[in-house]
Parts: C-alpha cells; structure tokens; sequence
C-alpha cells in the first residue's frame, strides 16, 4: 500500500505544471478550474450587457465549451469544435508562455484580450495557401493586409503532431511574439478585429480558438507586467536616434517659464499656481517625442507641438497635445469637450480615453509629427492619428482660431495650466535630417 500511495503521490506532482520564476499557471494539468467558454465577440459589447445577460451567455457558452474540452494526461485537449476555452480572469499587460500540438491540416489560434489573434496553422495545407498559410504560424493573422505583424517575419513551425513553443509579449496593444524561439512579430500593434477605429480594451480573458482540427495545450503559464516594468520596455524599442533634451538635474537648453517649473527627483513639475510655456531649445520640423508623465487627481498641462515661443500653445503654435487626467470630469466636477481629453490635438481632433496608469503611476507616451500629421501612443496604444490639414476650423471647439496650425517648425515643451504634472525620461528623435 505504501509503495503505491508513493507511486500516486508522484504521479500527482507530475501532473501538475510548474510556472518559471515570476509566473502563475493558466492550467492546472487536472481540470477545468479558471476557464469558462468564449468566442469571436466584442469584449465590449458583452461588458456592457446587462448582467443577467451576461450571466446566461456565459453559462451557455461554458456548458458547450466542457463538451468539446478536456484533461487527458496533465493536456488540455479539444476535439477541434466548441466554444473557445477563455479564461475567467481578465489581463492587461502580459508575458504569456505556452505549447500546443495541432492535428495536421489544424487552424487554431490564441486570442489576445479576446481580439484575435496570434495565428495557429498547419503551413502545408494547400487549401490555405490562399490565405497565407504557407508562410506558418505566429502572425497576427487578422491585421490589415500588408500591416506589420499579419505575416510571421519567418517560418518557424515544427512538424503537425510535435510540439510548439510560443511565447508573447503584450505591452499595451503591441505585440512581439516568438515561436520556437524565432522571432514571429515585432513589437506590432494588434489591430482591433471588431472595429479597427478603435484601441483594442485595456484588459479582457485569452482565448484557446476551436477551428475544426484536434489540439492538445500543456504549459501555460503567465506574469502579469507593471507599469514601470512596461515603460521600461517600451522605451527600449526602435531607441535609434533619439536624444536626450533634459540632464534630470538643471534647466540647460531649456527656455520660456524656467522659474515656474521644479525638478525633483529627476522629473519636471510644474509648479502649482503657476502656468507657463517650459520649451527646449531646438527649433524642430518633424520629430518623434517620447517621455513619461504623472499627473495628480484633475491634473493638466500639454505638450507644445511646434511652439513659436510666445503665446497660447494650443492657438499659435501646430497643437497642444493635451496631457490630462482621464477621469478630470469625476475629480474635478467640470465637464470637458472630447478635444480636451488626454492626447487630443486640443480643440480640433479628439483622442481616445481610458488607457492611462493609475494615478500616481508614471506613463509613457510617444508623440510623432510629420509634416501636417500628428500620432500620439500612450502606454502601447495608438490614441490620436491625425491629419491637422484636414479639420475644418468651422468646426473646431469653440469655433476659436488656429493661426498656428498649419506651421511647419517650432519648439517642443510643457504648456503648464498650474498643476504639478511631472515629466522625465524627455527624449527626442528628429526626423528632418539635421
């Protein structure tokens, strides 16, 4: 008895998979437990169900999802037909590590925040060929076409029947993906397959697709990435070219309201009741900002794009680049136009919302000017992509004038408004040439 009871205890322990150091375990090797059924749908149509609703479509979907997946030997099998196995918990920034043997001829795929999709696929079915099969697995298959990430950046599949590794990196919406251990994807924006307008969510559940072949999982582990940690990352890509505009200690090549802003533990604030111009020295055409900010409860301030060093930025010069709190309308009880939210072209061109840090928290964000167009990414997320030639000045916040709109140069700073928003890690890539 006691030699069996030793042989069932290993067995045990066996099955149970081990994470690497700083991840959980997605599976547990036994059962079911954090796994409910999911499918190609809009993760915020479904929030925005009524809860009842989401209750019954959720009980539903789990119901067929069991009937089609199940634990053989430590695996996650699924007979290649069901609802997707989706997990019961929702994720924001991840590192995301698993394997998966696929039946030949196999389509699968792993859904990211529940927008698919990092592709799964047999790169020998001929019927595929088609649609790109050929050119393997780990893609972001539902990108637009020719859009960095649709195709693997190389072939990197092991034969249908032997076991793939694949590893993901998501900071915001960029993806990097990696499959047995060759890089796949490049730090790609995953596009939002349900309405490609907008940013996909900033968290919802992964998804295991069902798509007519047999697929075994084992190995899914993942490590939930923190703000620091993700700016950290973010900052280290596409580094080539980009300066420094601030030492973290003094005001040097700095101009405008120097005696209204402080510095502090390496970061720039204004200083409160205070609220002028703080611009950098270097009189710029096309440039790529990039710099992290902190903001207080209500917090405001900008980021003076192609400043002629005298006046109100957001009027004389290209735009403010709004930096504000998301929630600004809730701690402040003043109600603001959708052009004054964070990293809208202020008053004419409208960004979207919801995908700063906690407040308190430092973000990251990466401006892009070129010629008369402005992008502005935060945290991974491509929140403004605008052409200023194109708004109509009839139509602008306020009807208010923009003289400086159609400028083609100017200085790069900080539009105070009298809060002590910070700003450090301030980084320039020029991209004219000089």
């Amino acid at each position: 008895m006691k030699t069996l009871l030793t042989f069932l205890t290993v067995g045990l322990f066996a099955a149970a998979p081990t994470p690497p150091e700083g991840f959980k375990a997605l599976f547990n090797g036994e059962d079911l437990t954090g796994w409910v059924g999911g499918d190609t749908a809009d993760y915020r149509a479904y929030l925005a169900l009524p809860p009842e609703k989401r209750e019954a479509r959720d009980k539903a979907w789990t119901e067929d999802m069991r009937k089609h997946w199940k634990v053989v030997d430590g695996e996650l099998v699924n007979d290649g037909h069901g609802k997707y196995a989706t997990t019961d918990k929702e994720y924001g920034d991840i590192e995301l590590l698993l394997e998966y043997n696929m039946a030949p001829l196999g389509d699968s795929g792993v859904y990211l925040r529940n927008v698919p999709q990092v592709q799964i696929w047999d790169p020998n079915n001929e019927k595929e060929f088609k649609n790109g099969a050929q050119k393997g697995s780990g893609g972001l298959w539902n990108n637009s076409p020719g859009s960095p990430g649709k195709d693997p950046l190389v072939l990197a599949d092991n034969k249908p029947g032997e076991w793939n590794t694949l590893r993901v990196i998501m900071v915001g919406s960029r993806v990097t993906v990696w499959l047995n251990g060759k890089l796949t994807v490049d730090h790609a924006i995953l596009e939002n397959y349900y309405n490609r307008k907008l940013c996909i969510p900033a968290k919802g559940p992964l998804n295991l697709q069902t798509h007519g072949a047999p697929i075994r999982w084992r190995n899914l582990f993942i490590r939930e990435i923190g703000g620091e940690e993700a700016n950290r990352y973010l900052a280290s890509k596409n580094k080539e070219g980009f300066y420094s505009i601030f030492d973290g200690k003094t005001f040097n090549d700095w101009r405008g309201a120097v005696d209204q802003y402080k510095i502090e533990d390496g970061a720039i604030y204004c200083m409160p009741h205070k609220g002028g111009n703080l611009y950098h020295k270097d009189d710029l055409t096309d440039f790529v900002a990039r710099l992290e900010f902190k903001l207080p409860p209500g917090g405001n301030n900008g980021l003076c794009i192609r400043y002629p060093g005298k006046g109100d930025t957001a009027y004389v010069g290209m735009c403010e680049c709004q930096v504000l709190d998301d929630n600004y309308e809730l701690n402040t009880h003043s109600k603001i136009d959708p052009r004054q939210a964070h990293g809208s072209a202020y008053g004419m061109v409208a960004a979207q919302r919801g995908y700063q840090r906690p407040l308190g928290q430092w973000n990251f964000e990466e401006v892009t000017v070129k010629g008369s167009t402005i992008k502005c990414e935060l945290n991974g997320y491509l929140i403004l992509d605008a052409d200023l030639s194109k708004v109509d000045l009839a139509t602008v916040m306020g009807k208010a004038a923009h003289p400086g709109k159609d400028r083609t140069n100017g200085f790069f700073g900080f539009a105070g408004h009298n809060d002590p928003v910070g700003f450090r890690e301030i980084y320039i890539k020029r991209l004219d040439g000089k």
